[in-house]
This record gives structure tokens, C-alpha cells and sequence, in this order.
């Protein structure tokens, strides 16, 4: 490919057809009109030698080649931003307050790594975690208050998408649960008793959602509205969670609980990390992204195991 012939407002184009997976709301989010993108993707698809969004039934799907494409190609428009960027954000003498809105289970993984760091290189910088709320309740004036949402799902409204990591789901059950590996047995995880978790602006635990496009229920004995307290319920009594595998190994030490693989797989879940436009060429926001980016990447990078 001839990087001096390459336009990058293609690039801007394709982070947007990556986003939203649709031309319409792509020429949206980035102020073209919809010939214009269409056009853009023609151009993408020859530059690349692949279709990048192929139909499926009414909606349209990224190709595997669009799905790898969406981390590093964000990655990667973040950096040139930064190029042309004045830099005026002082990291180490900064009183800069951050609030960021997150589930409970992204602030277990998140925050830890996230304060270490800062306590390294930003000690005067303050992080604000507000309760998670979805896009249903996220209001405008809400969201003026946010610099940065981490969260499943799609886009909110006034919000760019980045991939952060990707997880899976899994039973955490107690050291010792009468049902343990049997849990593995679809007869027997239906039948056990359950703690959902609904969370503010849901109606349902996904899980159930999920359940229900199997024609498939569970029987649910508890709801708690967030993921560590299901954890910590499943960790006191012979009730099953149904939670994100990477929060269970976080806590399983902790809680002494057990980890069960599930008799269907869900598949893969994806944590974004979303940020309002206008922080889009704030240093400050950059800077911060670059950091959650990299805290992403090391949750993403395979363990080494000890050494026999």
C-alpha cells in the first residue's frame, strides 16, 4: 500500500463504519452525508481488499478483518491526534478532577491499576466514580458531567467507542458447592439457585436477555443490583453467579470461590471505554485514555504461569 496516496479522513471514515457498523450513523457521527460515506466504504473496501461490513438479515456485521481492525486502527487515530496537540497537560503537577462512569466490576479491575499509576505520575490528579447508569437515563446534562463512561454495549449519545478488553462469562460458586463441577450439566445449572444481578436502568440480569433467545430459564432465588455482591453472596451460600470470568478471578482468592465453566457459553463480552466528543483533542482526556488503553492491553495479555 502507498501511505503517501492514503487520504486520513479515510482513516476517520473507517473508525466510524467500525463504530457504529452502519453507513448512516457513521456519516452521523463524523458529518457526512450518506453518498459520501457509501463512498468512503467503496474506497476502504479496494484499499483493503475486504467487504468490512457484510449484511445480515436487516442489519449489517463487521468481517473478522473489521473486528481486529477497531482496536489498533483507534489506537492509532489517538496518537495522530496527539501529534498535532499542544502539549499543555502536566500530568505530574496537575489537580485536574476526572469523573468517570463504570459498573462495579470495571472499577475492580480498573481502578487499582489505574491509581497505581497515577500515584506514580499524577499524584495531584483526582478520579471521581459516579454509580452506572444506562443509556436509557443517561441524560445530556448527565453526561456534560462525564469525561469518560466504561461500559458494554453501544454508543451513548454525544460519546466515541473504543474497545477496552474483552471478557467472558463463567459460575463462581463457593469452595465446597454441593453442586461444584455438575454445574457443567445443563439440567443441573437450570435447576440450581441463582443470584442475578440487575443493575440500574436494566430490567433484567443480560444473562437472562441471553437465556431467553435459547428458550432457556433459570431459576433465580436472589437479585442484587451489582456483580461484587452476587460474588460475595455466592461466596457465603450454595447460590450460583453468573458473572464475568476476569472479576472472579479477581476476587476468587480473596473469597475463596470456585470457578465453574457453563454448560452453554454466552460468548464473548466487550468492555468499551466511551468519551465525549468534545474531549476529543483534549490533552488532558488523551492522556487519560492512553492510560485506560494501556491498563485494556494488560488485561488482555495472557498470563505467565509459575513455574512448576
Amino acid at each position: 500500500m502507498n501511505l503517501a496516496s492514503l487520504d486520513l479522513n479515510l482513516l476517520v471514515a473507517l473508525d466510524a463504519l467500525l463504530l457504529e457498523a452502519n453507513v448512516g450513523r457513521a456519516a452521523m457521527r463524523i458529518g457526512l452525508s450518506q453518498p459520501a460515506a457509501s463512498h468512503a466504504l467503496r474506497r476502504l473496501r479496494d484499499v483493503l481488499g475486504d467487504p468490512l461490513l457484510v449484511r445480515a438479515g436487516a442489519r449489517m456485521e463487521l468481517t473478522p478483518r473489521a473486528q481486529a481492525l477497531r482496536a489498533p486502527l483507534a489506537q492509532a487515530l489517538d496518537q495522530v491526534r496527539g501529534l498535532f496537540m499542544p502539549d499543555d497537560f502536566d500530568a505530574a503537577r496537575s489537580e485536574r478532577r476526572f469523573r468517570l462512569m463504570m459498573p462495579d466490576l470495571a472499577v475492580e479491575l480498573l481502578m487499582p491499576p489505574l491509581m497505581k499509576k497515577l500515584d506514580a505520575t499524577a499524584p495531584g490528579v483526582r478520579i471521581d466514580v459516579v454509580p452506572w447508569r444506562g443509556p436509557a437515563i443517561f441524560t445530556a446534562e448527565f453526561a456534560r458531567t462525564i469525561d469518560m463512561v466504561i461500559s458494554i454495549g453501544d454508543a451513548f449519545k454525544g460519546f466515541h467507542r473504543q474497545l477496552l478488553y474483552t471478557d467472558s462469562d463463567a459460575l463462581a460458586v463457593r469452595q465446597g458447592h454441593p453442586a461444584g463441577a455438575r454445574l457443567k450439566n445443563r439440567d443441573t445449572f437450570l435447576k440450581a439457585r441463582h443470584v442475578a444481578v440487575i443493575i440500574r436502568g436494566q430490567s433484567e440480569d443480560l444473562i437472562d436477555t441471553w437465556l431467553q433467545t435459547k428458550k432457556l430459564e433459570r431459576r433465580i432465588a436472589l437479585v442484587v443490583p451489582s456483580y461484587i455482591e452476587a460474588l460475595h453472596v455466592a461466596a457465603r451460600t450454595d447460590l450460583v453467579a453468573f458473572v464475568p470470568r476476569r472479576l472472579i478471578a479477581a476476587l476468587s482468592k480473596q473469597l475463596s470461590l470456585v470457578t465453574v465453566a457453563p454448560p452453554i457459553d454466552p460468548g464473548i463480552d466487550e468492555q468499551f471505554m466511551f468519551y465525549p466528543t468534545r474531549a476529543q483533542m483534549d490533552p488532558g482526556s488523551i492522556w487519560l485514555r492512553s492510560i485506560m488503553l494501556g491498563i485494556g492491553r494488560e488485561l488482555e495479555r495472557p498470563k505467565r504461569r509459575a513455574p512448576s
